[in-house]
């Protein structure tokens, strides 16, 4: 999280839990209805996350809901460099999944004030974990995109200025057509020679995520698309580094989950055979880096 955002939400923030005598009402934003998000006029538009995208150029409009999930929704828009995947996160109190401090841990969090705010859980401490969430997202986007992996394109940043600007959503290049959208390896029909092609591709891009020092965290078919022949990783705000003492354990379990998701596909093993291969595979050389320019 930049210092910019920082500063600007600490200003004045109440770093203790509110009393629960005197509970604020107010909306809280879950998934959204595909009618606020659109109309003919951009200024008409209810949802205020969309019309400023659309304002700032990001964006020109939204097309459909592709999915939601736990934490977010994501849609098909259209943009000035093509079809793009907008990812809108829902506000902690409307996230059917809120317990993140498993992956949160030995995150270092310097300011004192916004370090209290987000153990308390007040109003502004939710706040300020919604960012560091999205923010993390577009961080470890960046990273991962850079190092050569299979990933989305992100489209904001690379710089957090750029990307704070955009929360509470995730902009990304949309993994195929605005027609015809990639889909998850979960609902993908193989056959046994490309799901032993893309058993390999997701063992090795779990290994590249190790070799860089992370941990997914939520590993399986579910979060990895399939898409022209080829694995597409996705879903990074949880993904967590060595500093975690829970590291060991979440890249255990991503190789049980991608062992456990891939026997739709005709593929049995288990996921202490699977860590051991991702342990091997890691040791190894990664993929070219990609080149970002300016």
């Amino acid at each position: 999280m930049s210092a910019r955002w920082l500063d600007a939400e600490l200003d004045g923030a109440d770093v203790t839990p509110e009393r629960r005598s005197k509970p604020k009402k107010k909306k809280l934003l879950g998934r959204r209805k595909l009618d606020d998000l659109t109309a003919a006029d951009p200024e008409n538009i209810a949802d205020d996350t969309i019309r400023r995208l659309i304002d700032s150029g990001h964006i020109t409009e939204i097309v459909a809901e592709l999915k939601s999930g736990k934490e977010a929704t994501a849609y098909v828009a259209r943009g000035p460099r093509g079809p793009v995947l907008v990812k809108l996160y829902r506000e902690l109190e409307a996230r059917s999944f809120k317990n993140d401090a498993v992956y949160r841990e030995g995150q270092v969090v310097l300011d004192e004030r916004a370090a209290r705010a987000m153990t308390g859980r007040s109003r502004k401490g939710l706040e300020m974990l919604q960012g560091m969430w999205v923010s993390a997202e577009y961080a470890h986007l960046w990273t991962l995109w850079r190092a050569g992996l299979n990933v989305p394109e992100p489209l904001v940043g690379p710089l957090p200025f750029d990307y704070d600007a955009t929360v509470p959503a995730v902009l990304m290049r949309l993994i195929g057509t605005e027609d015809s959208v990639a889909p998850r390896l979960s609902d993908a029909r193989l056959t046994p020679a490309e799901a032993q092609s893309a058993w390999q591709q997701s063992v090795q891009g779990l290994a590249d995520l190790l070799r860089l020092g992370y941990a997914h965290g939520d590993y399986s078919t579910y979060n990895l698309l399939w898409w022209e022949n080829t694995v597409i990783m996705i879903d990074f705000p949880q993904l967590t580094t060595r500093q975690n003492s829970n590291f060991s354990e979440l890249l255990r379990r991503d190789a049980q989950s991608l062992a456990t998701s891939f026997r739709k596909h005709g593929l049995q093993t288990d996921g202490e055979t699977t860590l051991r291969e991702v342990q091997r595979l890691a040791r190894g050389k990664g993929p070219e880096p990609r080149i970002v320019l300016p």
